[in-house]
């Protein structure tokens, strides 16, 4: 059973999402708070695998509660994935940078929905193909922001890997690519993200191009 927790201060807003949730047989939703840190307290509570969080809310906005559940060793398991009904423009670096799993608007059609909570749940990143381009197109202008500390660890397969995983690709469509078996492709994924400290596929993405692993040009 996939446990989630809805964090939003707009009552319709959650009451939506948990209609949808609930009609899903191995999805529950265990709480819902209405600002911030009243969701960091319910996480910390529950233990939930996926959190829900909007981004603009009252006492403690969706991005630091983010951050404070990422910096939180015991909530390690959790799976937060980011909510807004804004462009995602000014949000994306911030939210994955503070440890979301994913980035979602909130017109999604429910299905995809429905399925992106499946995917949060299982570890991958919610990382669709427009938000990679906003991920390239804000490194076209900048330079990478860190050094490649922790790259050189790396064999070349899982570098492949790791720019194969920021280019927006699942576990399979990595090992289609590379030639390999899926769980070898998800062994290369893992260890690179032991490796360079990455506490999710977010933030490996996150990483490959601050680091300048992946560039514009090879995605």
């Amino acid at each position: 059973m996939i446990r989630v927790l809805l964090v939003d201060d707009q009552p319709l807003i959650r009451s939506g999402f948990r209609a949808l949730l609930s009609l899903e047989d191995d999805i529950e939703v265990v709480a819902e708070a209405a600002d911030g840190e009243e969701g960091v307290a319910l996480t910390k509570q529950h233990l939930p695998d996926v959190v829900l969080i909007d981004i603009q809310m009252p006492v403690v906005d969706g991005i630091e509660a983010t951050r404070r559940i990422a910096a939180d060793p015991a909530l390690a398991p959790v799976h937060v994935v980011i909510l807004t009904n804004y462009g995602m423009d000014e949000y994306v670096l911030d939210a994955l940078r503070a440890g979301a799993a994913g980035f979602l608007v909130k017109d999604i059609v429910p299905d995809d929905f429905v399925h992106a909570v499946r995917v949060a749940a299982r570890g991958d990143a919610l990382l669709a193909p427009s938000i990679t381009r906003k991920l390239i197109n804000q490194y076209v202008t900048q330079p990478p922001a860190v050094d490649d500390t922790g790259l050189d660890e790396l064999t070349s397969r899982e570098r492949e890997a790791v720019t194969l995983v920021a280019q927006g690709l699942s576990n399979d469509q990595i090992a289609d690519r590379m030639v390999i078996s899926p769980v070898t492709a998800k062994t290369h994924i893992n260890r690179a993200m032991s490796k360079l400290h990455a506490r999710d596929r977010a933030q490996l993405v996150v990483l490959a191009y601050e680091s300048g692993l992946v560039t514009p040009r090879n995605s």
